[in-house]
């Protein structure tokens, strides 16, 4: 649905805008945060950037164009959307905007017994940053009482209704008070900081702002704001330029902090942005010599449609993560005494065996000793499941298959390994079938053979863990008082806090632990 944005009040004293200058044209598209206009305020030239996502339908005033705040700015929308509807309540909004001030000139000035006129310092009010906010939030200060200020200086950050915005200082001088504190929300138009002379009679103008005594503070920036216009007006006519006649460098907010925090004097800098603005880039790029070294590239992507199967996927794992509590036990493991079973199995098994099938048989042993790894929460009650099934995550095009290895602490190391690889080539060929992947009671996901040495991975609903198996690295160990070569693989136990506690997958751990490095123990003949 076609979406109004109004010219915004940028500075507490706004009554109107001038548009210096559109960055985008009727037909373009916009996502929200693109650079949409300069606008000239009463004090400044201030870039506006989009708070909304879609087709730029309608300019409602022409760049050069002057309108009062809140008339119709744009119209943004789906492409071919039929917004003529939007314009036609245009007039009696600006109508009622030019009545106000007309009524407030006709409204007796309490404030005229206060006399303000010589106190050198301008109240900051809060800013209406978007169309539709009426009040603001400051997430922080950047400044702090006491500090000095120059005009452009970034002051706080102000959480609108639609996005969080930088909000630079339209005045030099001192902060001499700050109205709304970080956290504090205001309304717009009320106090948001003081700045001005040091020492400057700061009560008499809060005062005077309490009993609506706007005059004298208007006076303090009218004179200025024939001068913008003039600037405007160079600005326009020079879109190369990177600075204003009056010396200040335009420059993003994120430019103007990286720089500061880099030392850079920005005036050394040249803008890539438009109108020679200076942006993220120039800052990364600059080399100290006064000129960038700028890459030009071009945004490209492609977009393929969400197969069922990464569909299925995402609901059964962001359902996991975000219900289930997740905590993780990491443990090494000395792989030295199965690698060198596994040389000796496979010198006498029919088939030959993995580390990852050796893996599954020390789970299912250890599960065998600890049932209550091999649970599942079911809100009312916790099931305890007395038969092992051990699901081994699978790689395919779409995602991950996780065929089930049914009573895995009944079946040989070969059975278990001719029944792995057959579930992998089925998977791959997308032959596998529902039983195939259904009714597991414990996963298992190894990476180690991409060379990954740790990690965690999501529980397997309704399953209660998930064995996270790393690669086997060669690191200096000690063994027997001397530091010798070593042979290590990292496991990480993925926990539902709800079912398993720290110390019932400790145990189970530890137990996998003694499997894995004494297969002996794990093993016998009929087991292989």
């Amino acid at each position: 649905m076609a979406e109004i944005v109004r010219m915004p009040k940028l500075s507490d004293t706004m009554t109107e805008g001038v548009v210096a200058k559109w960055h985008k044209k009727v037909g373009d598209k916009v996502s929200e945060g693109d650079l949409l206009a300069d606008i000239e305020t009463d004090k400044a030239t201030m870039e506006f950037e989009s708070f909304v996502d879609g087709t730029l339908l309608h300019i409602g005033i022409p760049e050069g164009g002057t309108s009062p705040v809140d008339t119709i700015l744009a119209i943004f929308g789906d492409e071919g959307e039929d917004f003529s509807a939007l314009l036609q309540d245009a007039p009696a909004e600006v109508e009622t905007k030019e009545e106000a001030p007309a009524g407030n000139a006709a409204t007796p000035v309490v404030a005229a017994t206060i006399d303000v006129a010589g106190i050198k310092a301008d109240i900051i009010k809060m800013p209406k940053l978007s169309d539709t906010m009426t009040e603001g939030v400051v997430a922080k200060w950047h400044k702090k009482v006491g500090d000095k200020v120059s005009e452009g200086d970034l002051l706080a950050d102000i959480e609108t209704d639609k996005a969080t915005m930088e909000f630079e200082s339209f005045e030099a001088g001192v902060l001499l008070h700050i109205g709304v504190e970080a956290g504090g929300s205001a309304p717009v138009d009320e106090v948001l900081a003081i700045i001005g002379e040091k020492g400057a009679d700061v009560d008499t103008l809060l005062k005077a702002n309490a009993q609506g005594e706007p005059a004298q503070v208007e006076a303090v920036v009218a004179a200025p704001v024939a001068k913008t216009v003039e600037v405007l007006k160079t600005q326009s006519s020079a879109p190369k330029v990177q600075s204003s006649s009056n010396g200040r460098v335009m420059a993003s907010p994120l430019a103007k902090k990286l720089a500061a925090d880099k030392n850079i004097n920005l005036s050394m800098v040249t803008g890539s942005g438009d109108g020679g603005r200076i942006i993220k880039r120039d800052i990364e790029n600059y080399n100290g010599g006064g000129a960038t070294q700028t890459f030009v590239g071009v945004e490209s992507f492609t977009e393929e449609p969400v197969s069922q199967m990464r569909k299925a996927i995402a609901r059964s794992l962001g359902a996991s993560k975000f219900s289930a509590p997740h905590f993780y036990l990491t443990m090494d493991i000395d792989m030295d005494s199965a690698i060198a079973a596994r040389a000796s199995i496979n010198e006498v098994a029919p088939v030959k065996i993995s580390f990852n099938d050796m893996v599954i048989k020390a789970v299912a042993a250890a599960l065998k000793k600890h049932p209550v790894i091999n649970s599942a929460w079911q809100e009312d009650t916790i099931r305890r499941n007395e038969h092992i099934n051990v699901g081994v995550a699978v790689s395919v095009e779409d995602g991950l298959l996780v065929p089930v290895v049914r009573f895995a602490d009944g079946k040989t190391l070969s059975q278990i390994s001719v029944e792995v690889k057959d579930y992998a080539v089925r998977a791959k060929a997308k032959k596998l079938q529902p039983e195939d992947w259904e009714g597991s009671t414990f996963t298992i996901s190894n990476l180690g053979m991409f060379g990954i040495e740790s990690f965690t991975a999501i529980i397997n609903t309704p399953n209660a863990c998930i064995l996270a198996v790393g690669g086997t690295k060669q690191i200096p160990v000690v063994k027997n008082g001397m530091v010798v070569p070593g042979n290590v693989m990292k496991v990480t136990l993925s926990c539902d806090h709800r079912v398993v506690d720290g110390v019932s997958g400790s145990m189970f751990l530890k137990d996998f632990k003694k499997f894995m490095e004494n297969p002996v123990v794990l093993l016998g003949a009929q087991n292989i």
